[in-house]
């Protein structure tokens, strides 16, 4: 490896280093949290190392942002696109959207703590907050309406407030995790998400779904 290939390399190990850092710190104590002197002392690197890869605070912030929303698309949408279109991919993305906090070893969600977080800050974070929360809602209504026109669900089922109930969800199963320390957080969110399935299953799916009658 020549040595312009190596220090690319060096430096691409380093960045992530620091976007980890960023994420574990976001997870914990939410975006505001990060600063060049919290990474410089978590990673042991100088602070003028930490301003080589990031120019500005709010750099340093979206990037770990980015990050989180990558890792978010590996652990949770890419295992789901491996299965059919429509309710076994749906059922898949909301599995891993309840679990993927645990899994990345995260005190929770760094996307839903940003929108919280932001939500009355106007400035760069805030407006990165909101594209990539529209980028997820986006993707969410695109499996629901694939799994209406694989005829699972009904054909008119509203994609965008099955996504607005489908979030409120994942967003009580975070709550009654991290604050209430509810250890079913999960089941009951299943629970719930199989309710809003059913609410919304075509009849013919309705029909498939029933158990067989006993035999006399």
């Amino acid at each position: 490896m020549s040595p312009q290939a190596l220090k690319a390399s060096k430096g691409e190990e380093t960045r992530a280093q620091i976007l980890d850092a960023a994420v574990q710190q976001a997870s914990k104590g939410g975006f505001e949290s990060i600063t060049i002197g919290s990474l410089a002392e978590r990673t042991g690197l100088s602070k003028s190392g930490l301003f080589a890869h990031f120019g500005s605070r709010t750099d340093l912030q979206i990037a770990a942002l980015d990050e989180a929303a990558r890792r978010f698309t590996q652990a949770v949408f890419l295992p789901a696109m491996k299965l059919p279109r429509g309710l076994p991919r749906l059922r898949a993305i909301f599995q891993g959207w309840i679990d993927w906090p645990e899994h990345g070893r995260l005190r929770g969600c760094p996307m839903q703590g940003a929108s919280a977080e932001f939500d009355d800050l106007p400035g760069p974070m805030r407006d990165a907050v909101v594209e990539r929360q529209l980028q997820l809602a986006g993707e969410l209504a695109k499996a629901v309406t694939m799994a209406a026109e694989s005829g699972e669900l009904c054909a008119d089922t509203d994609a965008k407030q099955f996504v607005f109930e489908m979030t409120g969800i994942v967003l009580a199963c975070y709550s009654t995790q991290r604050l209430l320390g509810d250890a079913r957080s999960s089941s009951r969110a299943l629970v719930a998400f199989e309710r809003l399935v059913q609410d919304h299953l075509a009849p013919a799916a309705k029909r498939d779904s029933r158990p067989a009658a006993p035999r006399r």
